[in-house]
């Protein structure tokens, strides 16, 4: 017997729940990625404005934008701000395993007792990861899997930036009709290490200013800050 109109009706609400269940369950996700895309697109496109401009400036012809996806000042850029954004979430995270800054919602409670000792234990636990229960060595590197991850990340963008910096170098001392250094001689280039120490001291500087306010102001609801009523000396979210 096929199903009354009701019965349909309920039926295809069904999987309209399912979505917006799953909007709502990665909606931090899907946000930032979105901020993320509108970003990369803007410095995408100004980007392709400026080095246009400069080109002109220099006579030489204009580049595409779909060319400029390839061009080693776009690329040496990009992987500079992911280099740097990795090294302080890295940095981060294993910092604030190692160090407490009291009355911070950034830090675990230096009175509160290990949460993530005897490992093994907790592996039995409902829901417990499995690789918890596949032996120390997998205990170890998973228990640090997270910092590992980021730290790698970290290499790698700063490896990519490192590349594309050079590659652009050469393009520019090229198109000047200057010499042009090898990647390994570019390692030592202060040009390098400017690019990646003026975002390294900024990652820095804008986390410990997150610590330090979250001892005294508040957001809420948010999990990156105490509950509006704690007091100033509670440590952790």
């Amino acid at each position: 017997m096929a199903a009354s109109t009701p019965e349909r009706a309920g039926m295809a609400a069904v999987p309209r729940r399912r979505r917006a269940r799953l909007l709502r369950d990665n909606g931090l996700t899907t946000a930032l990625l979105l901020l993320f895309a509108g970003s990369l697109l803007g410095q995408w496109a100004s980007g392709w404005h400026v080095r246009n401009a400069m080109l002109a400036e220099e006579g030489q012809a204009p580049i595409g934008m779909i060319a400029y996806l390839a061009d080693p000042a776009f690329l040496s850029a990009l992987f500079e701000n992911w280099e740097s954004e990795f090294l302080q979430m890295s940095a981060y995270v294993v910092l604030t395993a190692m160090l407490i800054q009291r009355g911070s919602a950034e830090s675990r409670d230096p009175d509160a007792p290990p949460r993530d000792r005897n490992l093994a234990v907790q592996a039995l636990k409902p829901g417990a990861p499995a690789i918890l229960s596949w032996g120390r060595a997998w205990r170890w590197f998973y228990a640090r899997s997270l910092g590992i991850v980021l730290f790698t990340l970290f290499i790698a963008s700063f490896v990519l930036h490192a590349y594309y910096s050079a590659a652009a170098a050469a393009q520019e001392a090229a198109e000047k009709g200057a010499a042009v250094r090898p990647l390994i001689a570019y390692l030592g280039a202060a040009e390098l290490w400017f690019e990646s120490f003026q975002n390294w001291q900024s990652e820095f500087l804008s986390t410990a200013v997150l610590a330090v306010l979250s001892i005294f102001l508040r957001q809420r609801e948010s999990p990156e800050s105490k509950p509006v009523a704690a007091p100033h000396a509670q440590t952790g979210a």
